[in-house]
């Protein structure tokens, strides 16, 4: 037994790819995470890989503890996604081993592992895009224009798809894919209409990393002639709900071991076999619709993001640093472009007021820290802020709170 390999995207990612190939082909763990988390991933990760776990993947995901959790996903069961995939694909008649896979997202995201899963198993043709790319569509049709259109195939997030359709060249380049698989966060019915418009071949899909990946999709075709939702079940996996809760439950062959806590594998906790995603959902004439989280994690720019941990790091940064921030509140509002974004809500040292240039630009720093999907938008001085008795934040209370405020300072881009 040996420690599983850590990984961080940092580095160019054909090598990433390439090692990885390498450590699996001897049957070893591999964990990856993006560079601010490396050393988070690192920590949590045991001494020795059970050999139980074999050639395997521990990624980054959600839950709703409102921690960061790491997900260990066998070799095996992504295989049988990539597997279901290629039968759907079969079904819209796409031969999955003529595809041009085009892959704009990072490999510590399980939508940017799988496309490198899927090429080598179908044979098909792989093609990098740097992610910085998504903001440039001139260099996208310059230097990355698909061979073919009838067998080009791009998964985004669809912040990325806004910035896409922004520009002209942007929609050039849309245009020219079979299939666009968009997942991550809900789509918004403005974008989805715009894309129908304009005969965008979206396919929006739902998964996750505990199910590796893609559980549903809609075909491009079912998208155009106006059908909403995710579509239908993949050929691998089986749907339900929650008689309770309208919770989506999810069983197939290619969900997730489990989690790690503390170095040890917690089963993924299953009722028979299925898994309850946390997400509510309906079934429709065209297949799933997803009505929302039925935890407190939001869904920003194709992240799981969970409130409670992002102000938990936060005010570690800012205690550790000596700034006057008594409370730090975080919040999600709507953003047209992120889906969601955060909010920070703050109460500082007697003193300390609204003006105080220096505080607002210490935070914004500290913020510059995390993940993008993870920073706060905009701050706000709230000289009430405090938490219940109890010690626990009545959310909704300070929701509304937010919502009384002007939105007086734009969202930054991060």
């Amino acid at each position: 037994m040996s420690r599983p390999l850590l990984l961080h995207t940092g580095a160019d990612r054909a090598d990433l790819a390439a090692t990885l190939q390498q450590a699996w082909d001897t049957g070893q763990t591999v964990a990856i995470a993006a560079p601010e988390e490396a050393d988070l991933l690192g920590a949590a990760l045991p001494a020795q890989s059970p050999p139980a776990w074999g050639a395997a993947v521990v990624l980054g995901t959600g839950g709703s503890s409102g921690a960061r959790r790491w997900c260990v996903q066998p070799l095996a069961h992504l295989q049988v996604a990539v597997a279901g995939t290629a039968q759907w694909l079969q079904a819209i008649n796409l031969d999955p081993a003529q595809l041009e896979l085009f892959n704009p997202l990072p490999l510590h995201h399980v939508s940017g592992l799988m496309p490198l899963l899927r090429a080598r198993a179908w044979g098909a043709e792989l093609r990098w895009l740097p992610p910085a790319w998504m903001r440039e569509p001139e260099r996208l049709m310059a230097e990355a224009p698909p061979g073919a259109p009838d067998r080009a195939v791009l998964s985004l997030v669809p912040t990325q798809l806004q910035r896409l359709l922004d520009a002209p060249a942007g929609i050039r380049w849309l245009e020219c894919f079979a299939v666009i698989w968009v997942g991550g966060a809900a789509l918004p019915l403005a974008l989805a209409q715009r894309c129908r418009a304009l005969g965008i071949r979206l396919a929006p899909c739902y998964g996750s990393t505990e199910t590796g990946a893609m559980v549903m999709a809609l075909p491009p075709q079912s998208f155009l002639a106006g059908a909403e939702g995710c579509g239908p079940a993949l050929p691998h996996v089986q749907l339900r709900l929650d008689a309770s809760s309208g919770a989506l439950q999810i069983k197939a062959a290619s969900l997730a071991m489990g989690m790690l806590q503390q170095g040890e594998l917690q089963p993924l906790p299953l009722d028979q076999g299925w898994w309850s995603s946390g997400d509510q959902a309906e079934l429709g004439a065209e297949g799933w619709q997803l009505l929302g989280r039925l935890d407190g994690a939001i869904h920003s720019g194709g992240e799981t993001v969970f409130p409670e941990q992002v102000e938990q790091r936060l005010l570690e940064l800012a205690r550790a640093q000596g700034l006057p921030v008594v409370e730090l509140l975080v919040l999600p509002e709507a953003d047209p472009l992120w889906g969601e974004r955060l909010v920070g809500l703050v109460k500082p040292a007697a003193g300390i007021g609204a003006a105080d240039a220096a505080l607002w630009q210490s935070l914004q720093t500290l913020a510059f820290t995390l993940p993008p999907s993870q920073r706060p938008r905009r701050w706000l001085l709230c000289a009430e802020l405090q938490r219940n008795p109890l010690g626990k934040w009545e959310r909704q209370l300070w929701r509304q709170w937010l919502q009384s405020q002007p939105a007086s300072q734009p969202a930054q881009e991060p």
